[in-house]
């Protein structure tokens, strides 16, 4: 197995000027077999061995074959993260990103990221990857109660995770953040300020922590006695522009809230100048709890009351979850949410 292991990694990579077995052979004074079985983390091969041959490896910059190791293992080593291109930038991508890479760093697989407008159809390229075998695993968001990505997966028995959670009936992998827990410590916190009249920004409707946070907000008016100002026509997804028009028509009215709990870091930077715009003070006439992933906006307005969700931690999570599935885990042993933390979510003035 090995011999052709390096057969099939030196034919192609040879005429590219890249290390091959053979490379690492000759320049730690191995033979090709026990190099490339000291790369695998072989057992029967000494740790001393397998320390000094993945070193010169990493030194070399040698890397596998993929076409050579997908003949002889049908694995590509790829991981594809399927993201929506109109996802916030100021946080969510890089962090997603960063979390998922660190954790594939010392395994053999690697990230691509496969890009889809949220206007198209999210099952295609979710479809592509699957039909084309072009990854061993796929991670997406935006996560709907009923969604068909998950399902089309299933059926194929294509390993997978979720960011976020299902309510169709299928277990499968995810990691999500706790919104219900998230809106519930927001309204407490306006509660606490002494705000009776809130409002929610939240996140589209289809979305499954849409239904998450609009729980965990119910809920908690009713606990608190509070009443809701309805906060209608834009969602965290509209745009800056949007968001800040419809704050400042909602400011000006009558009956205007006092408080406002927003799903979304990026959309509270609109609901702050709608705000302004309408006249008000932010800390003053009106408070704001935001979830946020990118720790920006107290660079805004420091009066911002701010729990932070933690995405880099969701990226690896993802990561570790989908190469367990590959591997057959268990899907219950893939499943984690994490929960604001009550006592710091609000920082030094919580």
């Amino acid at each position: 197995m090995d011999r052709d292991d390096h057969t099939s990694e030196t034919d192609e990579t040879e005429t590219a000027g890249r290390p091959t077995l053979k490379t690492l052979a000759f320049m730690t004074g191995l033979g090709v077999t026990t190099v490339s079985r000291a790369l695998k983390d072989a057992p029967e091969i000494g740790a001393e061995t397998r320390k000094r041959v993945q070193l010169v490896a990493r030194q070399i910059g040698y890397r596998p074959n993929r076409a050579g190791v997908r003949l002889r293992t049908g694995k590509t080593n790829v991981i594809s993260l399927v993201l929506d291109t109109e996802e916030q930038i100021g946080g969510f991508v890089s962090d997603m990103i960063y979390g998922i890479s660190e954790t594939l760093a010392p395994t053999p697989y690697h990230l691509i990221v496969t890009p889809y407008s949220r206007n198209n159809d999210p099952l295609e390229p979710v479809r592509y990857v699957v039909e084309t075998a072009s990854a061993d695993g796929i991670i997406i968001s935006r996560t709907e109660p009923d969604d068909k990505r998950v399902r089309y997966m299933t059926e194929r028995g294509f390993p997978f995770a979720t960011h976020g959670r299902t309510a169709m009936g299928i277990e499968h992998p995810y990691h999500d953040f706790d919104n219900t827990a998230f809106a519930a410590q927001a309204v407490e916190r306006l509660a606490a300020l002494g705000r009776t009249r809130l409002a929610l920004l939240a996140p589209p409707a289809n979305l499954s922590y849409f239904h998450h946070m609009r729980d965990g907000f119910a809920e908690a008016l009713a606990e608190h006695g509070l009443t809701e100002v309805p906060l209608t026509g834009v969602t965290v997804d509209h745009s800056i522009e949007a968001i800040r028009a419809r704050t400042a028509e909602l400011m000006r009215r009558k009956v205007r809230p006092d408080g406002i709990v927003s799903g979304a870091g990026a959309a509270t930077f609109a609901l702050v100048a709608g705000i302004e715009d309408a006249g008000f003070r932010l800390g003053a006439d009106i408070d704001i709890v935001s979830k946020q992933a990118s720790r920006l906006l107290h660079l805004l307005r420091p009066q911002i009351h701010v729990v932070n969700e933690n995405v880099r931690l969701a990226g690896s999570e993802l990561a570790r979850a989908v190469m367990a599935r590959i591997d057959g885990k268990p899907v219950a042993a893939l499943q984690s949410l994490s929960r604001p933390n009550a006592v710091e979510a609000f920082g030094e003035d919580g």
